[in-house]
């Protein structure tokens, strides 16, 4: 099993502003738990993450809100996209070289490089909704690398798994009326962004779950909802928004979930890619704020995803 870890060091500068829980040192985290767990030598490194193009991010972003983006990108200090939301003077390349990672991975996965891939990268995405931010996230990289897979590859179906505890709205208004894409998201409700408990469609399934799901819980509402799903549209390439926020640890939400639980999550969808995606997956870091937590629950995810 050949699995990638895409990053770039831009990813590590953007901050946004004091205490701000979406940190520059969430990747560091990953990077020590790698190591600790002596897993950081199994996985081929790509640390130079291309930057995504215009036409890139037009393929899910309005133009008047990518000018928008370049437009107030600072030179100096912070400025805010939203109350959730800053940018600095790194901001805009780190965003950028984040949503190229998530295409890259796509290249590397579906050109046979290697199986599956892991992108550790920030700010997030999957709050990024057409034309607005939110959720501490600028641009959208996991719908950016599905549109990519679409059009660069012609690929008819593929499926995007969001595991965050927060749902992936931005997401599911993007590819809401492209029935090539099976959008699932699990996550607390109510509970931000207050949405997604009500969608009706035969390609989006989103699972609320209440505050205080456990491991237990949330594998039972996976097993009903989610892996049926996935074996109804038969994907040809897996992509998932992973967030491990919903961590028992993590006080940013109200989830029991462990180490454990992502990698099982992860065996499940890895049984789906390779039934019906040749095994292919490309994976990209959306939350998880308790550092400790972060680290090892990443660790488990990429450790299932490469198999060992």
């Amino acid at each position: 099993m050949h699995t990638a870890y895409l990053t770039h060091p831009l990813c590590r500068k953007h901050e946004a502003g004091p205490f701000h829980p979406e940190c520059p040192e969430r990747l560091a985290a990953i990077d020590d738990r790698l190591h600790a767990a002596h897993l950081y030598d199994h996985l081929h490194h790509f640390h130079q993450s291309a930057q995504a193009s215009r036409d890139e991010l037009l393929r899910v972003h309005d133009a008047a809100y990518v000018d928008r983006i370049f437009a107030l990108a600072p030179t100096a200090g912070l400025i805010q996209l939203d109350p959730d939301t800053a940018m600095n003077p790194h901001s805009l390349g780190a965003a950028l070289h984040a949503a190229g990672a998530a295409i890259e991975a796509v290249e590397r996965v579906i050109g046979g490089e290697v199986q599956n891939a892991f992108c550790a990268v920030r700010p997030p995405g999957h709050h990024a909704g057409r034309a607005s931010s939110g959720g501490f996230c600028i641009f959208n990289n996991v719908a950016c690398a599905a549109a990519h897979a679409l059009e660069a590859h012609g690929l008819a179906r593929l499926a995007i798994v969001d595991f965050d505890v927060h749902h992936g709205n931005g997401t599911e208004e993007i590819f809401r009326n492209d029935p090539r894409v099976l959008f699932v998201s699990t996550f607390q409700h109510p509970f931000y962004p207050h949405c997604g408990a009500d969608t009706v469609s035969d390609h989006i399934v989103n699972v609320p779950l209440p505050a205080g799901t456990t491991g237990a819980a949330y594998r039972e509402a996976f097993e009903a909802r989610v892996l049926p799903a996935l074996e109804r549209f038969r994907p040809e390439l897996i992509l998932l928004s992973a967030g491990f926020d919903g961590h028992r640890e993590d006080d940013m939400a109200h989830f029991n979930l462990v180490e454990a639980d992502y990698a099982w999550i992860t065996e499940q969808v890895r049984a789906v890619a390779r039934a019906h995606a040749a095994d292919r997956i490309v994976s990209v870091l959306e939350g998880g704020y308790h550092l400790n937590a972060l680290g090892r629950s990443a660790a488990a995810h990429i450790k299932a995803l490469a198999g060992l």
